[in-house]
């Protein structure tokens, strides 16, 4: 009965494998044009097994402000080159600097199937 059981439960583990389920793992960036990561010795992910995130990408968002700039002197002693600063608000575009490098460590969550990955996030050096 034992046998059976062994047997079973290896046939079983033997499926779960091969459907190859969703998991999360670990690369390094070593090309950007075309974007290419390393998993290990033997694998290399492509550009096109890749998805990639805001979290590793550049973007831009809009942001309203509302503040006043800092004082700032010009230049011949003119009054209109006085020392001053003027309000700043409104609705304003700001460009997020997330793009991949080579070299930095992502974390990546392989999809079900093994063929896409999505790379969730990079890791922080400071």
């Amino acid at each position: 009965m034992e046998d059976i059981l062994t047997e079973f439960q290896r046939i079983v583990l033997g499926v779960i494998n091969a459907q190859k389920l969703s998991t999360v793992v670990y690369g390094t960036v070593i090309s950007i044009s075309p974007l290419e990561i390393q998993l290990d010795q033997k694998l290399t992910l492509k550009e096109e097994q890749l998805k990639l995130t805001r979290a590793v990408m550049d973007y831009e968002v809009e942001m309203t402000v509302e503040h006043v700039t800092e004082n700032r002197a010009g230049g011949s002693g003119d009054d209109a080159f006085a020392s001053h600063n003027h309000d700043y608000k409104g609705r304003k575009k700001f460009l997020i600097h997330n793009a991949l490098i080579v070299g930095d460590k992502v974390t990546m969550i392989r999809t079900h199937g093994g063929q896409q990955y999505i790379i969730i996030d990079k890791e922080v050096v400071e």
